[in-house]
């Protein structure tokens, strides 16, 4: 017997693990791959997460500690990050960014859109997070030079949606 709690943690894992898959078959420039997934699903592992993002809050901004305790309540964490790559595009003068710089991010933002696309077709609640993603890297639990980190849930109400920091007291 598999009781709703293990249920919905071996479902938001499965979906994890699709959205990895939704990621890797994503359109990339040139058909070049630079992009490093994980997924972070132990609770002690959230838990050093969300203890990295409270620390960077007095750097990056208060909004790390409000993602810090929604990290915390989340099932799991699918971090997805780029390596920037010689793609092998040359720079015309008339741009004023290197293309190869570019496309190497232009590959992760579709990426990240394909794997909360997929998350989103499965009912698994989720966030694209910009201070996951820092504290990751801070942590080096992903090899990347840009990273984001995708917090899933699957409860009663989305923990993504009223997110207010401070907390209310009244």
């Amino acid at each position: 017997m598999i009781d709703e709690k293990e249920a919905l943690k071996n479902g938001v894992l499965r979906v994890a693990e699709l959205m990895i898959v939704s990621a890797k078959t994503a359109p990339k420039a040139r058909g070049m791959d630079n992009l490093s997934m994980v997924i972070i699903a132990e609770r002690e592992e959230i838990e050093k997460l969300a203890r990295k993002m409270e620390d960077l809050a007095s750097l990056y901004g208060d909004f790390f500690k409000r993602d810090a305790d929604t990290i915390r309540k989340s099932d799991a964490v699918v971090l997805i990050g780029c390596k920037i790559i010689d793609i092998g595009l040359k720079k015309p003068d008339v741009y004023r960014y290197d293309p190869n710089l570019v496309n190497s991010i232009v590959n992760l933002g579709i990426a990240l859109g394909s794997a909360v696309k997929t998350a989103s077709m499965m009912n698994v609640d989720n966030r694209i997070m910009y201070s996951v993603g820092v504290a990751a890297q801070e942590l080096k639990i992903i090899d990347a030079d840009i990273v984001y980190g995708i917090p899933l849930s699957a409860k009663s109400k989305n923990i993504f949606f009223d997110r207010v920091w401070p907390p209310r007291t009244s």
